[in-house]
């Protein structure tokens, strides 16, 4: 599989992220509101953020999420590998407080699995326990939760939690990102 495919969709396309893309992501990234809920809560902070975009860039499976409309540069997500054969994981994903609630979540995860499911069977998602939000946004585009399958990581001297989901390649030509 093309790690950092470009993807091109009605509203937004998916494009490698590169180091240049530094500035248009932080300014995006820098609005406390988008980690509120959030295991990783602090990284609007610039220290906190610019560790992230290194590692992205590092993975390199990380894709600059832009608007097509104004060219605008409006979050990011990315491709890892994951940790079952036959799967792949998407996450690290974001995207501008302008930006929720019109369908993009949708429509970037629709191109990116569209993508990834041509070549894996099934694709997961790591999610904050706690993070109501995003495990709504999960339901919404068909991510099915896997009872038991829990990952815990250490941040900040504390224990987190996250939950896994998963969309396969039947469930999204059935489900609600299916084209």
């Amino acid at each position: 599989m093309e790690w950092q495919p470009v993807l091109a969709g009605d509203r937004l396309s998916l494009r490698p992220l590169v180091a240049d893309d530094w500035d248009a992501l932080y300014a995006v990234a820098a609005d406390p509101a988008i980690w509120a809920a959030h295991p990783a809560h602090d990284r609007w902070q610039e220290a906190v953020f610019r560790a992230f975009f290194a590692d992205a860039l590092a993975r390199g499976g990380a894709l600059a999420i832009v608007e097509n409309a104004s060219g605008s540069l409006i979050g990011s997500s990315q491709f890892g590998p994951g940790e079952l054969a036959g799967e792949v994981e998407i996450g690290w994903s974001f995207l501008a407080r302008r930006c929720w609630g019109q369908g993009l979540n949708a429509e970037f995860k629709r191109l990116m699995l569209a993508h990834a499911l041509a070549h894996f069977d099934r694709a997961v998602f790591q999610v904050g326990e706690d993070n109501i939000v995003s495990r709504k946004a999960m339901a919404h585009i068909g991510g099915l939760l896997i009872p038991g399958r829990i990952r815990e990581y250490e941040r900040s001297g504390a224990t987190v939690r996250h939950v896994v989901y998963e969309i396969t390649r039947q469930g999204f030509a059935s489900g609600p990102l299916a084209v």
